[in-house]
């Protein structure tokens, strides 16, 4: 079958292509659906490894996990989001959220057709929107390699910078060819060799030898904001025959964004900015409005960085067409407050292999012809506002800001004396039980911020103060936070409360392959948590990831029914004794509490439930080994109890068991099934589930 999915089969069974987006040597990129949810848009990008028979197909399967490992570690809104790796047949997918926008290469296209380009204010706000995602990307070790209009959407949905095609994920299938042996590690079949980086957009030292480094991004960035200013591309804004930079002459911009770009485009590394921070406080210098015009939209709230396990064997990403050394991994020089240090991935290859002569990359400039002179500011004022702007972006930080809690600088005897000694010993209350439950204070704050408001809606948007006439609705603020620690402690684990804020999409996936282990499926999973989550609060609807704080419970009380299925608390499975039909499961169940019942059967039996409970006070769900669009489950949160049919697929069916009683309730389930194949220890065993 060809890797499109053509005859109307679906990849993975569930992601159906509608276009091929671009073109690779060791795969194409395409635009599909999910049909798993809801018609999802997404883009798979194919990997072949060219590799002959299935073990090597099945250790190119295993090594893609591991290289590609970290891109689920990436955590930001202006990051389409990594969800699996997927085998199908013989190729490998790499499957990613779809962002709807054009490419800033369309928006300069049509902006040639007026006036040729973007203005200077428009790429200061655009450096303004990005230069924190790189921020926070090289923060937990992950450099892009490859910035260029091409590879930046500008999202339909707010206009913001969103950076795809990380040049790391195309060395994937480099690394992964040479280790299985491959002779040329970067020529595919047809004798194509896969080019690393666009040209005109990556800096020297990543073309000769394939070092990266943060510094390596900001080059890029550079080059792209300089295109994106004169309309022009990168060999025209150099002049090959005096060898400097021609585009001071070409723009008229103010003195410190052309210092600015100056450094970020500078020959050497050491002569760009260190960090993306610095650019930001440079920036923020010269444009001090620019910072509010930037983030003036909201976005969605950033979670804390995860910083990713280290890799096998730090190693160099070379240019295909470069035969080079392996060179160290990048070690970034500390900044005020200093991030902690991470390895950045580098990849290896072969250094003997015969590669093609590299093609001439467009000359920079060198500092001696370059007329770009030191920055406006001194170091130490750049590393002090850089490490302003770091706390500013901090991720946990962001829950508190512009909030309902009055924060007011205490006195030199450690209190607010605005506040009277009965609210002070409250809040001070309030704090020391935050910390003693685990629950981050800047969580807390937000989720409270939330409920405040909800129930003031004519507050919304007024901070509270701390005067005398706001002590009724600080009270009320400070009962929603108790009421929410109360909450918190009776229905959440001390590990699930300690994550609170910081729950992020790669948890998500990591749950799915725990619970697949024990033939459970994700849908199970989320009728789990979604049966105590609208125990706990009926009234809401969770509105996707992390889109309010009390998402974030959500996600929590899905660590904890993990965590109960992996210990059998959750989960049985049921079992016919030799000669038996039928099978009889009791139990009770809390307010919103769930049972996961698997059975190994074959296709063609005959299977009957019954469900014996109080009237209305359960939902039942039956899912099949392997849903397809014909057939997605049996049951789906149903009010019935009872059910008969005939299996048309073997493997492990699923019973779910939801209580919606808001008392505690007692159930019998009564599986019997005709044909019972007892002779288990002979079979095949069933593929764990997938979905």
């Amino acid at each position: 079958m060809a890797e499109t999915g053509q005859g109307g089969r679906l990849l993975g069974g569930h992601y159906r292509v509608l276009r091929q987006l671009s073109q690779g040597s060791f795969g194409n990129t395409y635009l599909a659906e999910d049909t798993h949810r809801f018609q999802e848009g997404c883009v798979l990008k194919a990997f072949n490894p060219q590799v002959p028979g299935k073990l090597a197909l099945d250790k190119a399967q295993v090594l893609f996990e591991r290289e590609a490992s970290i891109l689920y570690q990436i955590n930001h809104p202006q990051v389409p989001r990594f969800r699996e790796l997927l085998r199908d047949g013989a190729q490998l997918f790499l499957v990613q959220d779809y962002v709807e926008g054009p490419t800033y290469r369309e928006v300069l296209e049509r902006r040639r057709a007026y006036d040729g380009h973007l203005s200077e204010a428009e790429v200061v706000q655009f450096l303004m929107q990005l230069l924190p995602l790189l921020q926070y990307l090289h923060s937990i070790g992950i450099v892009h390699r490859d910035i260029s209009p091409d590879h930046l959407i500008q999202r339909n949905a707010d206009g913001r910078p969103v950076l795809i095609d990380f040049g790391g994920v195309d060395q994937l299938v480099v690394n992964v060819r040479y280790q299985l042996g491959v002779a040329q590690p970067y020529q595919a079949a047809d004798g194509t060799v896969t080019r690393l980086g666009t040209l005109g957009y990556v800096p020297e030292e990543q073309l000769s030898s394939g070092q990266v480094s943060p510094a390596t991004d900001l080059y890029g960035l550079g080059m792209t904001a300089l295109v994106l200013l004169t309309g022009k591309e990168p060999d025209a804004l150099y002049d090959d025959r005096r060898q400097v930079w021609i585009w001071p002459e070409q723009l008229d911009l103010s003195a410190t964004l052309t210092q600015v770009l100056c450094r970020l485009v500078a020959r050497d590394p050491g002569d760009r900015y260190e960090s993306a921070g610095q650019v930001l406080a440079a920036l923020n210098l010269a444009h001090p409005d620019a910072q509010a015009a930037a983030w003036a939209q909201p976005m969605p709230v950033r979670m804390q960085p995860m910083v990713p396990p280290p890799l096998p064997e730090p190693e160099p990403r070379p240019e295909p067409t470069i035969v080079a050394a392996p060179a160290a991994p990048y070690r970034a020089a500390p900044t005020a407050p200093a991030a902690p240090a991470v390895p950045y991935p580098v990849m290896t290859y072969d250094p003997t292999a015969t590669v093609p002569p590299p093609a001439r990359a467009v000359p920079v400039q060198k500092k001696s012809s370059s007329g770009c002179g030191p920055a406006l500011v001194g170091l130490l004022l750049i590393l002090g506002v850089a490490g302003w702007l770091w706390w500013w972006l901090d991720p946990l930080n962001q829950f508190a800001q512009g909030g309902a809690e009055v924060v007011v600088p205490d006195d030199s005897d450690g209190e607010n004396p605005a506040f009277n000694a009965v609210e002070r010993d409250r809040k001070q209350a309030l704090r020391d039980r935050a910390m003693a439950l685990g629950v981050d204070w800047a969580y807390l704050t937000s989720l409270t911020d939330q409920l405040f408001y909800e129930q003031n809606p004519d507050r919304q948007g007024t901070p509270l103060t701390d005067q005398p006439q706001d002590e009724p609705l600080r009270a009320a603020w400070d009962a929603i936070a108790t009421d929410n620690l109360d909450l918190l402690e009776a229905n959440l684990s001390t590990e699930a409360r300690s994550k609170l804020g910081r729950y992020n999409p790669t948890d998500s996936d990591r749950w799915q392959r725990q619970v697949n282990q024990l033939y459970v499926s994700s849908k199970a999973l989320n009728d789990l948590a979604n049966a105590r989550f609208n125990q706990l609060f009926p009234d809401q609807v969770k509105e996707g990831f992390v889109e309010t704080p009390i998402d974030q419970i959500w996600f929590a009380l899905a660590q904890d029914q993990v965590n109960a299925l992996e210990r059998g608390e959750a989960l049985t499975e049921i079992k016919f004794a030799a000669g038996a039909l039928s099978q009889q499961q009791e139990g009770s169940l809390n307010p919103g509490q769930g049972k996961v019942y698997i059975l190994n059967l074959s296709a063609g039996q005959l299977l009957r439930l019954n469900l014996q409970a109080p009237p209305d006070s359960t939902r039942l769900s039956v899912y099949v080994p392997v849903p397809t669009d014909e057939l997605p489950h049996i049951l789906a949160g149903a009010d019935q109890n009872t059910w008969a049919g005939d299996l048309t697929q073997s493997g492990y069916y699923e019973i779910v068991v939801i209580s919606r009683d808001s008392t505690p309730i007692s159930y019998r389930l009564t599986v019997a099934v005709d044909n019972v194949i007892n002779d288990i220890i002979n079979q095949p065993e069933p593929p764990a589930k997938t979905n």
